[in-house]
């Protein structure tokens, strides 16, 4: 089953991080439930792959004003019938940034969100079951601004809670600053 390496993966996640248990049992009822959960068609909404970039010296994070969105988020976007979201959290990065080196800072998901997208041009609303991944830029730190973007910035993790307040992100904040933590 083209689905079983992401339920392995969020096993694994779910293990590691007890806290998260309902957010973790409704991501795996989905890709469970839903054979074509990789396809951006599904109505109900589908599996995004995306990136927390930090750069070369762990004190910033690269982020993006997404144009649709109009808010400050982590690049990531969807799997488009991809079921390997981690290659998809990096070309994504890829894309989304200019940048092309990155290296996985840990093994494994770094994150997991499910938020609704708005309805807008046609698509209704739905839901985004985000699989976010924790990469260290390797190369060049010298991002281009995509059309997805009206920008990026290279943010001290103690500036990100200036550019938003989204529960997620500051989720992230933390569990990036609590794996610091351990590493240092």
């Amino acid at each position: 089953m083209h689905r079983q390496p992401l339920l392995d993966l969020l096993a694994r996640y779910a293990a590691l991080h007890p806290d998260e248990a309902e957010t973790v049992g409704r991501f795996i009822g989905f890709v469970e439930d839903e054979p074509d959960c990789f396809e951006r068609s599904l109505a109900r909404g589908h599996i995004t792959g995306s990136a927390w970039i930090i750069g070369a010296d762990d004190r910033e994070v690269l982020l993006t004003h997404h144009r649709k969105l109009d808010r400050w988020l982590q690049l990531g976007g969807h799997a488009d019938g991809d079921p390997d979201v981690f290659a998809v959290a990096l070309k994504e990065a890829r894309e989304e940034s200019g940048l092309s080196d990155f290296e996985p800072v840990i093994d494994g998901i770094f994150d997991l969100d499910i938020h609704p997208i708005p309805a807008r041009k046609g698509d209704p609303e739905h839901l985004h079951f985000d699989v976010r991944y924790l990469l260290r830029a390797t190369g060049s730190t010298d991002y281009v601004v995509s059309d997805e973007s009206h920008d990026l910035q290279w943010v001290p993790m103690d500036g990100v809670a200036a550019l938003t307040d989204e529960a997620s992100m500051m989720r992230m904040v933390a569990k990036w600053r609590a794996w610091a933590g351990k590493s240092a």
